[in-house]
């Protein structure tokens, strides 16, 4: 019994240690958005990090127009973001959990 809880808490550790190398690894990951008409684009980090952001000229005549378009074109790159953040963190836990019925 002891033998067994020792490893399945080796195998937390192990897990735990891959889920922080690829917490580290999603700041290479980039995530690029854009609007519709390209005016717009985005690129976050897959850790949701700002890595750049372009405006075409024409969105600068219209502030209203340009924080329209911030706010959508940012919220759609934080959903991408968030999915392959949340899609990678997920395929490493479960891989490295033990096969508890029930649990995934």
């Amino acid at each position: 019994m002891f033998g067994d809880l020792m490893g399945m808490m080796g195998k937390l550790k192990e897990t735990q240690q891959k889920i922080e190398e690829t917490k580290k690894r999603l700041d290479t990951v980039l995530v690029d958005e854009q609007s519709s008409d390209g005016l717009l684009k985005v690129t976050l980090t897959a850790n949701r990090q700002v890595r750049s952001i372009e405006v075409d000229d024409a969105l600068l005549e219209d502030k209203e127009q340009l924080e329209d378009y911030l706010v959508l074109v940012m919220n759609k790159a934080i959903e991408k973001a968030t999915a392959v953040n949340e899609a990678e963190l997920a395929a490493v836990a479960k891989d490295g959990m033990p096969d508890i019925p029930g649990l995934f």
